[in-house]
């Protein structure tokens, strides 16, 4: 199994079938490098592949921002290559790019600014503080914003929200509560009650059966890039697959609902 105790940018632990991951340089608003990049390889891996955990939690140290996309300090990592070998790493990021087909929560505060959202967007949900703001700084630095908002429109998010997000830079700040109302998370909740929310709902899907989760995720997850017919038919095929030795008992297994 993948070593994740040496872990330089990132803090990680598993308790209860939950593995919270926490971006952890808060010195630099958790802007991502070189390191976090491998770092955050590991932690998928090992998130993937242990099969004692069941849902993961990703957050950030620090108060000022959950992330604010790439340490433009540091700077890239991957132009010794041929322009037609490289490849942006933000994409490599995120839990889907690791196969991870475990449910992963986004708990979102502060500045979410430009890159954060490779990691918004191969999240299953996202909830967030209420004093979360998102921008795109692109576009103040005169360069493309495309792989990130790319990202956002199979969130459902409309077009004309990505668009004015990316186009209009770091002078508009988005709030918690349009990011609510435009379906870029689902939950607003005060700041200090944003990681015990978090770590309640990982709690509540990570006691369910894993094999059905595991199967919802990974059938949803690729019926995003799939025509319509052809999604259905890969969902046929994940239903048997993961429901195989299900013994369904839906009366015990619950706890009394709630709405929101």
């Amino acid at each position: 199994m993948t070593d994740t105790t040496n872990l330089a940018t990132i803090e990680f632990q598993v308790s209860d079938h939950v593995a919270t991951v926490a971006l952890d340089r808060p010195e630099k608003m958790n802007s991502f490098t070189e390191q976090m990049a491998a770092d955050l390889a590991a932690v998928w891996a090992r998130v993937r592949d242990d099969d004692d955990i069941h849902v993961a939690v990703l957050q950030a140290n620090g108060e000022r921002a959950f992330c604010t996309g790439i340490d433009v300090a540091q700077g890239i990592w991957w132009d010794h290559k041929s322009i037609f070998n490289q490849e942006d790493p933000g994409v490599l990021l995120g839990p889907k790019a690791h196969k991870v087909w475990k449910p992963v929560i986004a708990a979102l505060h502060g500045v979410v600014a430009g890159g954060a959202m490779y990691f918004v967007n191969e999240c299953d949900f996202a909830i967030c503080a209420e004093t979360t703001t998102f921008f795109d700084p692109h576009a103040n630095a005169g360069i493309v914003s495309a792989l990130e908002p790319m990202g956002m429109l199979p969130l459902g998010v409309p077009y004309g929200e990505v668009m004015r997000w990316a186009l209009l830079g770091s002078e508009e700040r988005m709030t918690a509560q349009t990011a609510l109302r435009i379906g870029l998370v689902t939950e607003i909740v005060p700041d200090d009650q944003l990681r015990d929310r978090a770590a309640e709902l990982a709690a509540e899907i990570a006691a369910r059966r894993p094999e059905g989760i595991q199967g919802t995720v990974r059938a949803m997850w690729e019926a995003r890039d799939l025509p319509p017919t052809l999604a259905a038919r890969q969902g046929k095929f994940y239903t048997d697959l993961g429901n195989a030795g299900a013994e369904p008992d839906s009366l015990n297994n619950k706890k009394k609902p709630r709405t929101r």
